[in-house]
This record gives C-alpha cells, structure tokens and sequence, in this order.
C-alpha cells in the first residue's frame, strides 16, 4: 500500500490589517472542484465562501440565475441546534437577511444577459462577537467572485458603520455596540457606493451622511488587496453565450411605436397604463407579427426597454409618467381603528399604494425565541409584511414567503425599534402585519407608516411617529436627478430605490438599491435631502393629528394616581392604558360623583401565561369586573410544590363597549385563574358594592364564548386598592 501527503501547490495567504483587527484570505487548499473558493478569517471570525457556476446557460428564463446562500451552523457558536433533530433546518431570518446583503450590492456587477447559473455559498464555520460574519461572508464573496472565472465587475468590499453619539465607529466591536446608536453596513467599488442598509436610533441625516462617507475610505485597504489577488491568481474570465434578443425589431418599434408607447405610460393610473401597454402588444403583434413570427418570446424584454426609454427621457426632461413634480408627493391617507376587534389597525395609502397594519399585543411569553448564531436570543417587537398577487393585479395563487417580504418586514422593524417603549414601561411582546393591498411603489415605506398607525391605536407609547419614504434616480452619463416617492413604473425602470425611515430627530432605517454600478457621494447627499424634507412633511400633516391625539391618552397616563396620591407605574399605567384604549371608565362606589373618572382595583395583572379565549391584551377590550358573592363562596384544596393553596369561587361581570352586561363563573386561586366560561341568563346591572377592577379582553366569536375552554391568567395580589383619577374633561377630549 503507497500512501503520500496530499500537496497544495497553488496554496497562498493573504494578510491585511482592517480596522485594528487581522483580515486573511486562504486559496489553494479547500473546495478545489469550485470555480473558486475562499476561507475568509477575520478576527476569528471565520467563513468558507464558494463560488460555482454552470457549464451552460438556463434555457427559457429571462434574468440572470444568481443565487447567494449564508449558510449558518451553530457549530460556529458551540451551541446544538434546539430543534427536535438537533441539526440545522430552513435558514433563520437573520441569514435570510445576509444573504440578500450580500446579492443586493454584488447582484447588478454581473453582466445582465448571463444566463449561466452562479451559485454564492458562504459557509460559516466560527463566530468571534467582536467581528460580523455578514462582513465576513461579503468581502469572501466579492473576492471568490473575483479570482474566478465568472464575469463580474467588481471587486466590493464592506464595512459596519457605527456612532456612539460622538465618534464614528468602524467594524463596532462588541464592548462598542454597548453604547453604539447606529448599525450601517456599506458596500462600495473603489470610487461608488453600491448599498446601504442601516439601523438605527434617531441619528441625524448629516451624521448619517459624514459616516458613510468616512467609511467608504475605510474600506479601500479590502479593495486593494482583492486587487492584488486578481493579479496574481485571478483566472480569465470565461465566454459567455449572450441572451438572445431580437435588436432589429427594437430599433424598429423605437423608431415606429415610440410615440404611443409615451401615449400608454403617460397616466397617474397603473390599472389604465397596464390596459394600454396590453392593446399596444396586440397592436404590435398584428402589425409586425408575420415578418418577425418570433417576436413574442423577445416581447417582455422589448417592453421592458422601451418603457425605460420613455421614462428616462421624461425623468431627464423634468417629466414625471404621473405628471407630478419631483419633489411631490402622492396624495396621502391615513386611518385608524378601520378593523373592529383587533388590538390596533392603521390604514396607510400614498397614491395607489395602500397598507394595512395590523397590532396584535401579548404577554411577554410570546417573544419570539431565537436559535441562531447571533447573540439575541428572543424578540419582543416583530414585524411581518405579506404582499399577495392581488396587490398587483395579477392572477396567481399565493406562495410561502420570499426573500423579499422578509427583508421588507425586517426594514420596517428596524425602522420602529427604537421607538418601542422599554419593557419597564410596556412590559408586553408586540407583533405588526403589514398587508400590501394595493401596491404601485414604495410598499416598505408605506408599511413604515401603516406599523406607526396601527401601534398608537393599540395604545403602545412609542416615543415618537415614523415615517418612510423612497427616493429615486435616472442617470444619464455624468448628468442625474434624483426624485421623490417612487411609484412602481419608476422603480422597474429607474436606477434606484433609497429607502429613508425616520422620526423629526433622525434616521432609524435605510435600505439602498441599485441597477446601477453604484452612486456618487453627491448623489447620496442629494437623496439625504431628499428624503428629509419628504419625511418631514408625511409626519406633519400625514400622520401628525393622529400622533397628537395618541399623546394625550399618554398625557392622561401621566396623570394617574393611587389612592396614596402617587403616580401609577409600572403594570399599574398598564392597566389604566388599557382602559383609556378601551374607550370606557369605571365609574363605581361613592366617588362617582365627585367629578372624576375613578376606577377601584384589588388586583393587578401581571401576565397571560398560556394563550387561550382569554388574553390580556385580547380583541373586544372589555371591562371585567370581580364581584365577590358569598353564595358562591367555596374553598378547594389543591397541592402545590410547597403547600396547599386556598381557592375561591367569584362571579366576573363583563362590560362591553355596547353597555351589554354578561356574567361568568370565575375560579380564582393565588397564582392563577381558571375561567369556567359557563355564560349565565339573562342581563343584570353591576351590583352597588365594592367593586374590585379587573381588565379581561375576550375573543368571542358569533356563537359567544365557547364553554369549557380553559384559560390561565395569572394574577398578583395589591395590599391595598389603589384609586386612578383623571380630569372628566381631559377624558372627554380624547
């Protein structure tokens, strides 16, 4: 038997310095049947980055087959999967969210008639806290893409963008991010930016703006050294077969059917546009059809470039396809309460973009947990946007989520986080759905101001609204302009979509992307402006008189006190939120008529600690009311861990918004409550004694509540009652 030592002749290591840490580039030793394969080590941060791509192209598809996976496996962290199999199943959203952050800035550098299947994988085999593996994983994907022999115009490279309130922050390690407001990863060529996506709280656009230009110097020393790989091991790049297209029938219609091209895109309304651009293809087809018999299989692409034609002349000329000016906006709506029963809703339309947002509000238990390699383990404040076929007009069933209403429902919750109250102050996990009804453009922005809507109707006291808005962008060689609130023919056609989230303070949210090989600082600072000025009128008069009313209600929260003259805090704010969301007071005993709202408790609700017919922050709001009834009084010996627990029966009177009074039985112990759900006869008044407030929100359905559903609700005791007080006047006004 002849054994020998496996050699590595084309072995070579690439060494910089980024950001005060270690930056190296393995070649030569793993994955040798790749087109190419790096083994990226930052920090010790370490990511395996592969690039294949097929032998021919992929018949019968009209865009260019790429495909970047962020393989996370939480070997890398030394943890085992916490899923039944224990091994890695469907990638989280955190590495969905990679993934595209790697395709968005990497995607539009390839040619856009390559039909040959590229395949990104970046496998991530360690995690060092102080050094992102997203980073990581980009500057291994740029610099496989780049050795290879696959067509691409790169190289990129990029940088996380920080600020702690007074000095940037570049790469944030993970004692900086204790005290970082910003979160902004950069990709850049040498001379353009080519993506942004940013988290962050409230940071001034001129801040925002400095930062990335400051980054974009920082990640030069990235660029140069994938410089110099190509030049020593690069291989040529292969020859590629072009996707076919009929250039003679284009030349053709442009010079024959311009003009009612311009007809069919020249309308505010996408429905009538659509209906043109339908007869002109029939126009076309009959008139050109029997001398280009194969014209039809070209005719999305022909459609696709003509329309481009047309609206990067009008955008160039100062023409909008919609007739508005550049810096207009659509005409505004905003809405809330549309949808009975639900927690919060909140209608958002922007001219034919229209989102409805609706807030659902549970116990803390209901955080989403989180099993990945980063360092967040569960999530309190989720966001999920859906955009169905209909939205568009189109006629296809619907599919599981994609990549992009993933990322659009992680920009939206990036856009609102900072804004979410501490869970000191609002101790409850919230969710928002965004649903796309109708969708011309900008679909994330107005999600945006929809999950604003939606959140001050269930009562959540952000600290401030935001808005979103998206920028667009046509260039023409060194000449541009920039224009505001995109609709969707202007961003097919267009150059650009930067998308700028935010409050009066600041940004909280930017996604940027391109068609482009990338933008100029100038353009960049022109779309901040933009956008500011934009954001800034949505907040004044598209969402402000809602906003100012959501604040009173905070304002009559403020002023809460207990029968000890204190301020209500706590839980305690909680409860009373609730009853002022409600829209109703309890108005009981021998201080009804004193001129003030009063509501008596001997309880407080701490949580729901398993969901059931009743939750504590449920659909219809109603007032639940304990009444203790000595004839139903009994006493039940249970056995808990440490002794028995004494149990009662009482009786629950519920008030509904509509003044209906239905009574159930209620089992109350120490620890928790069982309703018995048996619904009683008959409608009684709330009896004359002491009252002791409750607030319980059932989900009832057309037959009632269902009996026999078991609900746990736990409860801690108060020593004393405790008395809220608020002006009848100020309630009034709300």
């Amino acid at each position: 038997m002849i054994i020998t030592n496996k050699q590595f002749p084309n072995y070579k290591k690439y060494e910089i310095m980024y950001e005060g840490r270690p930056l190296s580039m393995e070649v030569g030793k793993l994955a040798e049947l790749c087109n190419a394969a790096v083994l990226v080590k930052y920090g010790e941060t370490t990511v395996l980055v592969t690039c294949t791509a097929s032998a021919r192209p992929k018949d019968g598809i009209d865009y260019f087959p790429l495909a970047v996976d962020f393989n996370e496996k939480l070997y890398a962290v030394g943890r085992i999967p916490g899923s039944f199999m224990r091994r890695e199943g469907k990638p989280s959203l955190p590495a969905v969210l990679a993934s595209r952050l790697i395709d968005r800035p990497m995607r539009p550098l390839f040619p856009s008639d390559l039909r040959n299947d590229v395949v990104i994988a970046c496998e991530v085999l360690s995690v060092d806290r102080d050094c992102s593996p997203e980073i990581t994983a980009m500057i291994g994907a740029s610099a496989a893409v780049s050795i290879s022999d696959v067509p691409f115009n790169g190289p990129i490279a990029g940088i996380v963008l920080g600020w702690d309130g007074e000095k940037f922050l570049f790469n944030p390690t993970a004692a900086e991010k204790e005290t970082n407001r910003m979160t902004t990863t950069i990709a850049a060529t040498h001379k353009k930016i080519v993506m942004i996506e940013s988290e962050a709280d409230q940071v001034p656009d001129d801040v925002m703006y400095e930062g990335i230009v400051q980054a974009h110097e920082h990640l030069q020393p990235v660029l140069d050294l994938i410089d110099r790989m190509v030049a020593e091991i690069g291989k040529p790049k292969f020859e590629y077969e072009h996707a076919a297209f009929d250039q003679a029938l284009f030349d053709e219609l442009t010079e024959k059917e311009f003009e009612s091209m311009e007809f069919c895109m020249d309308t505010d309304d996408k429905n009538v546009r659509e209906a043109r651009v339908n007869d002109w293809v029939s126009m076309v087809e009959e008139k050109y059809g029997e001398e280009h018999p194969d014209m039809m299989q070209y005719m999305d692409e022909i459609l696709y470039k003509l329309q481009k034609k047309v609206v990067k002349k009008w955008l160039l000329a100062g023409k909008r396809v919609d007739g508005r000016q550049m810096d207009e906006i659509r005409p505004l709506g905003a809405e809330v309460g549309v949808i009975p029963l639900v927690h919060g809703s909140g209608l958002f339309t922007r001219g034919q973009t229209q989102v409805l947002s609706i807030a659902t509000l549970a116990p803390l238990s209901e955080c989403q947990k989180l099993d990945t390699i980063w360092e967040e383990t569960e999530k309190r404040f989720m966001h999920h946007y859906n955009m169905p076929p209909y939205s568009t007009g189109e006629a296809r069933p619907s599919r599981s989520t994609g990549r992009r209403e993933y990322g659009h429902g992680a920009l939206v919750e990036k856009a609102l986080e900072c804004v979410i109250p501490e869970i000191e102050d609002f101790p409850y996990a919230i969710r928002v759905v965004s649903e796309v009804l109708s969708s011309n453009g900008s679909t994330s922005q107005g999600s945006v101001c929809g999950t604003t809507l939606a959140l001050m109707d269930a009562g959540v006291p952000i600290k401030a609204p935001v808005a979103g808005i998206s920028c667009g962008l046509i260039q023409d060689g060194d000449d541009f302009t920039t224009f505001i609130d995109i609709q969707g023919v202007e961003d097919f056609h267009g150059e650009m979509d930067f998308k700028v989230a935010g409050t009066k303070q600041g940004i909280t949210a930017i996604q940027m992307d391109l068609k482009n090989d990338g933008l100029k600082h100038e353009i960049v600072k022109e779309a901040f402006a933009m956008t500011k000025e934009a954001r800034f009128q949505i907040l004044d008069d598209g969402l402000a008189g809602l906003h100012r009313r959501h604040a009173r209600v905070l304002a009559a929260v403020d002023h809460a006190r207990l029968a000890d003259g204190r301020l209500a805090a706590g839980k305690e704010r909680v409860v009373f939120r609730l009853l002022l969301r409600a829209g109703h007071a309890a108005v009981v005993g021998e201080h009804a008529d004193d001129g003030q709202v009063v509501a008596l408790a001997d309880l407080k609700v701490v949580r729901v600690v398993r969901r059931g017919d009743l939750h504590h922050a449920g659909a219809l709001f109603h007032i639940g009311v304990l009444v203790a009834d000595d004839r139903d009084f009994d006493v039940h010996q249970r056995q808990d861990d440490v002794a028995a627990v004494q149990m009662r029966i009482a009786r629950v009177v519920f008030v509904d918004g509509h003044g209906g009074i239905a009574q159930h039985r209620l089992r109350a112990g120490r620890r928790q409550f069982k309703l018995l759900a048996r619904l009683l006869d008959g409608v009684e008044q709330v009896p004359e004694v002491t009252l002791l407030l409750l607030i319980l929100h059932l989900r009832v359905g057309n037959g009632g509540l269902a009996a026999g559903t078991p609900v746990d609700y736990a409860l801690a005791p108060v020593n004393e009652s405790f008395i809220i007080k608020i002006d009848k006047n100020l309630f009034d006004s709300l």
